[in-house]
């Protein structure tokens, strides 16, 4: 069902079920659903926006028509990535100007831009990978939680065959995923992936004829948030990418405090009460409260 403040995108279909799950569709099925400068910016604000949509529970992406999505659209005039040539930046600059809008809209990767908004989000987000998945197709679904895929579904990290670099984080992603080695001989090859080297790689967490695909992710969704307290899951997904990456366990134990303190006052208290009464949780505490674990400033 579409809700009345539901966003309008030219490249997305909004879509949230009375389960609280948010199906986010990439909806250029003529294209192959190829992604575009609008399609990152609509995707950026999607991601972000959930964060304050606390009917919004878990997100699945998917595709429509025959393809996931085909890579950038390689059609646009000019520089086909928005890029502006006339620029020469430098890494401080991606430091001191991040977000001045010349560096924001000119330079930074616009799947980066996308993969960011992903790895802030609160709520689960699943792929459901239903044909072709390659270029930025393949590496903005590295940042979401798992990823099932049809068995008409195809990969590609094809970056060498048009000359250009793995992008949207995804050199951050796919080595912790897959390993070192394995992300090197995709990338160094280019090879179209089929579903079974993608499940024995551990990209995937799973394969499906193609009328099984969202049902299945659909019903793992509901496995991630049916009696969960949404604040809990927020912190949770939070505090295991950023130990993934965190240079020492003391790290962790100084987030994990924070979000425990917060946690069990906000709907711990609740879930301890359902336990000990032998019913369900009737956890209140939104997604859209959860503290700054963190102290950073990213």
């Amino acid at each position: 069902m579409t809700t009345p403040d539901a966003p309008r995108y030219e490249t997305l279909a909004w879509s949230v079920d009375e389960d609280g799950i948010l199906t986010l569709t990439l909806d250029r099925p003529d294209a192959l659903n190829s992604f575009t400068v609008t399609m990152a910016d609509e995707l950026e604000d999607a991601f972000r926006r959930v964060n304050d949509h606390d009917e919004v529970r878990a997100v699945v992406v998917t595709g429509a028509g025959r393809a996931f999505c085909a890579g950038m659209d390689l059609t646009r005039e000019g520089n086909v990535f928005g890029l502006d040539e006339s620029l020469a930046p430098t890494p401080q600059d991606l430091v001191d100007r991040f977000d001045a809008p010349e560096i924001k809209d000119g330079v930074r990767d616009t799947g980066g831009r996308v993969s960011l908004a992903i790895f802030d989000c609160r709520k689960p987000v699943i792929a459901a990978i239903n044909g072709a998945a390659v270029g930025i197709g393949a590496t903005m679904t590295l940042p979401m939680d798992v990823r099932l895929v049809s068995t008409k579904a195809r990969v590609g990290f094809v970056f060498g065959r048009i000359g250009i670099v793995p992008e949207a984080c995804s050199s951050w992603f796919l080595p912790r995923l897959v390993g070192l080695p394995r992300a090197l001989e995709w990338v160094y090859t280019a090879d179209i992936l089929e579903p079974a080297e993608l499940l024995e790689g551990g990209l995937v967490r799973s394969v499906h004829e193609p009328e099984d695909l969202l049902p299945a992710a659909y019903e793992l969704a509901r496995r991630f948030t049916r009696h969960r307290s949404p604040y809990g899951v927020a912190l949770a997904r939070q505090l295991l990418y950023r130990g993934a990456g965190a240079p020492h366990p003391v790290d962790a134990h100084r987030a994990d405090s924070l979000a425990m303190f917060y946690a069990s006052v906000a709907d711990g208290k609740e879930g301890v009460a359902a336990f000990l009464e032998k019913r369900d949780p009737a956890f209140e505490a939104p997604a859209s409260r959860i503290p700054d674990v963190f102290g950073d400033a990213r």
